[in-house]
């Protein structure tokens, strides 16, 4: 059993040894990304948990979401790639986007959200914390997700990782496509007008 722990992952939780596909958990207090087993995982499951909140799988492309150029330009967010998620235990929206040097996370104003959310009335169904809205516009791409949170800082790893020089190295973006075209491969698609 040690000897297994020294080979792979282990709960961060529990610290039993777990698979190299398991379930994550947030950390609300720290707004922390945790590895979970399958009993963590469910010991956790319920919505109103204090401390640790399940993130869920599965990621849903929204092919009709409505964000103009004006709207984007309004978030301040520098790159052109971004997540936007609700900020625990304010509720404000952050946008949080990858760089070298990791997430940058700015508030959003209310009103900012508000307009996008009457627009995409989907966006009213993201859980709290653990989901996001992941935006992409890298070369000319307007893809819009609602992915968990654990998705979108695998994004944030891969580009803090991979980035060489000024502007990231052709390996980043070979990467970068590589990550969006596997979302592609499992999402769910969705419509921008469920609510």
């Amino acid at each position: 059993m040690a000897r297994q722990r020294e080979l792979g992952e282990t709960c961060d939780l529990c610290s039993e040894p777990i698979p190299e596909q398991h379930r994550h958990l947030l950390q609300l207090s720290s707004e922390r990304v945790v590895c979970s087993c399958l009993p963590c995982s469910i010991l956790f499951a319920d919505r109103e948990a204090k401390h640790y909140r399940l993130i869920p799988s599965g990621v849903r492309f929204v092919p009709d979401f409505e964000m103009s150029d004006e709207i984007w330009a309004s978030f301040g967010v520098p790159v052109s790639m971004a997540f936007f998620q609700h900020s625990h235990p304010s509720g404000q929206v952050a946008a949080v986007y990858p760089s070298p040097a990791g997430p940058t996370r700015s508030l959003l104003t209310f009103d900012a959200w508000e307009e996008l959310e009457e627009a995409n009335p989907v966006l009213r169904r993201m859980e709290p914390s653990v989901e996001a809205l992941l935006v992409n516009r890298v070369g000319g791409a307007r893809d819009h997700y609602l992915a968990s949170i654990d998705e979108c800082y695998r994004l944030v790893g891969l580009i803090r990782m991979g980035w060489r020089g000024l502007s990231g190295g052709t390996e980043v973006w070979r990467m970068i496509t590589g990550f969006f075209a596997d979302l592609d491969k499992r999402a769910e698609t969705v419509s921008a007008r469920d609510a």
